[in-house]
């Protein structure tokens, strides 16, 4: 089983993004404070428990404890800010992007393997 870490600073971010060209990532933005975000967040472990694609790194970012993160994330991405919301970033781009009702195990699982 794959697991997610947190990420809390904006150096953080950026050394993944500029290590995407050699693996990529996968963003959750999870506001604790969301009943869509919790739901999200449970689809994000469910992919996570069973064959997650083993070539990414999976990373959470808690909107509300982590904003200046959240919003360097919309910057460097230029993908508009939602909450939730999954990114897939390989080679400092953002190949795919979903939020809301969208971030589901069976999405992830259609896009990442």
């Amino acid at each position: 089983m794959a697991q997610w870490k947190e990420i809390t600073t904006n150096e953080e971010w950026e050394q993944l993004l500029a290590a995407t060209t050699e693996q990529p990532i996968v963003v959750l933005k999870h506001s604790t404070a969301c009943p869509v975000s919790f739901n999200a967040l449970q689809e994000y472990e469910a992919y996570l428990g069973k064959t997650p694609n083993p070539d990414v790194e999976y990373v959470l970012v808690k909107v509300i404890e982590s904003r200046p993160v959240s919003n360097q994330i919309a910057e460097d991405t230029g993908v508009k800010h939602a909450s939730p919301q999954i990114l897939y970033i390989k080679n400092k781009e953002t190949i795919w992007n979903t939020s809301h009702w969208a971030i589901t195990e069976e999405h992830m699982t259609a896009v990442l393997n």
